[in-house]
């Protein structure tokens, strides 16, 4: 495992229009790290750059102090997983695995026992001598990941290696990946635009945005208490509610609130998650009324549409009762979760 360093990495491919901005970044040893981003924000162009298969415009790379901005790939101790697997469909399970041994001048028992054991990791071993096309999307998957393992690289790069298995599959590699990681104690640098993937297996999460990241943390703080609009959204579902401080207290159409963040003054647009409404009895201190308007039903969750004031409410509710539409109902939130959030949305 490494600890990783970017300072003020940038990347254009077309004159006048940066991908990357100046990303600065640092990572642990033993980390898995996870950039998460819509398309286009250049977090696939940065790892890229990490396995040496794209080169910045400026910057600067370290693993463990060691400036590895100019060493090619093979000497980067880098191994990368790719979106699509990049196997070769004439070779084995066991060829596919040995590729990157090979290259790097393994060979005899010492080669056997690496890809053995890289297999055994991925539980495959029975499957060495399989044809790739004979295999499932997630044993090829599964395959890939093993490749990269048995290198037994310093970095351990994976770019969206799980978008192209269907949703059963991911949820059981999401689980893979985690342990495999946690058992090598592997520090692995992950790209994806799936909130849940990276909510669900990182140490800390890196919200990218045109070129930059926009914000970092561990992943409950990251829900729970994002800064920006941008990084709210993007992590999941959130009402937006626009009024105006005045005290410290936030004055809407339909209540005043204490406002987490709040400035001194003036207008701003607060965010809460739906999950953290809740449908109150009457007379509950801080409650506020709203009519019902309309429903979509998930079976174990349910998503409410009120309508409160000028504003419009979506609240989501576990083991959900029946309710009424057009009828009026109580709505209440522990104020801590009431973030007041910036306009700063990477543009």
């Amino acid at each position: 495992m490494a600890e990783v360093s970017i300072r003020n990495i940038t990347k254009s491919y077309t004159s006048g229009v940066p991908v990357l901005r100046g990303v600065d970044l640092d990572i642990r040893a033993g980390e898995l790290f996870f950039l998460l981003g819509p398309s286009g924000c250049g977090k696939s162009t940065l790892l890229r750059i990490l396995a040496g298969l794209v080169r910045p415009d400026g910057g600067s790379i370290s693993f463990d102090g060691t400036d590895i901005g100019s060493l090619p790939p093979e000497k980067r101790h880098a191994a990368m997983v790719f979106q699509n697997y990049a196997l070769w469909p004439h070779l084995d399970v066991f060829e596919n695995v040995a590729f990157g041994l090979k290259t790097a001048g393994v060979g005899g028992r010492e080669l056997r026992t690496k890809v053995m054991e890289a297999l055994e990791l991925v539980q495959l071993a029975d499957f060495a001598r399989r044809r790739v096309p004979a295999l499932s999307g997630g044993q090829q998957q599964r395959v890939a990941l093993a490749r990269a393992l048995a290198v037994e690289p310093a970095l351990l790069l994976l770019d969206e290696p799980l978008s192209n298995l269907d949703a059963r599959l991911r949820d059981a590699m999401r689980s893979e990946i985690r342990r495999i990681c946690s058992l090598r104690d592997l520090t692995a640098l992950y790209v994806t635009h799936d909130r849940q993937e990276a909510l669900s297996m990182a140490d800390r999460i890196g919200v990218m945005h045109g070129g930059l990241i926009r914000e970092m943390g561990d992943p409950e703080q990251l829900y729970n208490f994002p800064k920006t609009k941008f990084c709210a959204q993007f992590l999941g579902d959130i009402n937006f509610i626009d009024g105006e401080i005045r005290g410290g207290v936030l004055n809407t159409s339909f209540g005043t609130f204490e406002l987490k963040g709040a400035v001194s003054s003036g207008k701003v647009t607060a965010g809460i998650r739906p999950e953290r409404i809740r449908i109150v009895e009457a007379g509950r201190p801080g409650a506020f009324s709203a009519v019902l308007e309309d429903r979509v039903f998930s079976g174990d969750t349910c998503d409410w549409t009120f309508r409160a004031g000028d504003q419009r409410l979506y609240v989501r509710e576990s083991a959900p009762e029946s309710r009424r539409i057009g009828q009026e109902y109580r709505l209440w939130f522990e104020p801590e979760f009431l973030l007041a959030l910036t306009d700063a949305d990477g543009e």
